[in-house]
């Protein structure tokens, strides 16, 4: 009788967790240029893995040439317009101005930010919801740099300069998380618009500004093992110039934090 009472007990616990589940929604936004041919997969394993929370999906392409928009304009009449928002514009203007255009359209009581190459699995999706449920942190991030998490499909060279800009990085902004250079993350929507209207970066330096002010202003954050994945289809927007960017972000950071 006592095994009875303690299962019926779990079961309960369960339909509340699940229960406050379904009221909260998770707006995803994710950027996009030139993702044709990863984007349908993304948009299906989302889909797949939020089975059971109340979502949307927020795509904001910066004009690609290569048909990325067609691509989601079809995916729309399969999946819903109400699930799947295409909120264009017209040329690239940066990732950080990427996030504050798809945050304009949201309505979900939490922001998700992830990468359209599949380097982001979605599988990771409910590990930081139910991070962000147990903990009540105000923002949860996806590291490579703890025990289960890593990289495949780096060579040796990627690699070490990943991981010297982020002890670097590290070393010169004590943020309080292991992995500063990442950007799959789950944010409360008030704590993501607090911090976003603080951030002047816009290109790929946004991802450390943001979470480096996060850490200041005192914000909770909890961090999920994640395997980063090189991307199969498309080629690296990390160039020479995106460096220099982490270069000058990480000077400006040192000195207005």
């Amino acid at each position: 009788m006592a095994k009875l009472e303690e299962i019926e007990s779990e079961e309960h616990e369960k339909t509340i967790i699940r229960s406050k589940v379904k009221r909260k929604k998770y707006s995803i936004i994710i950027p996009t240029y030139n993702e044709r041919l990863n984007i349908a997969l993304v948009i299906y394993l989302v889909i797949k893995h939020l089975q059971n929370f109340d979502f949307e999906v927020i795509i904001v392409d910066d004009g690609s040439p290569d048909g990325t928009q067609d691509i989601i304009k079809q995916l729309q009449k399969v999946y819903g317009e109400d699930h799947i928002l295409l909120r264009a514009r017209p040329k690239k203007l940066g990732l950080g101005t990427a996030y504050s255009h798809g945050l304009k359209h949201a309505s979900g009581d939490f922001i998700i930010i992830m990468d359209a190459d599949l380097s982001h699995h979605p599988k990771y999706l409910p590990s930081f919801i139910r991070k962000q449920m147990e903990s009540g942190a105000s923002i949860v991030t996806g590291t490579r740099y703890v025990k289960n998490g890593g990289v495949h499909g780096w060579n040796l060279m990627r690699k070490l300069t990943s991981r010297g800009a982020n002890v670097l990085a590290q070393t010169l902004l004590w943020p309080g998380v292991s992995d500063l250079t990442g950007s799959f993350r789950l944010y409360e929507r008030t704590a993501f618009e607090d911090v976003v209207s603080s951030c002047v970066s816009k290109g790929y330096v946004f991802q450390m500004e943001i979470i480096v002010r996060a850490s200041r202003k005192g914000y909770r954050i909890e961090e999920v093992p994640i395997t980063f994945v090189d991307r199969v289809y498309g080629s690296s927007k990390l160039g020479g110039s995106e460096i220099v960017q982490y270069l000058k972000g990480l000077a400006y950071l040192l000195l207005t934090t």
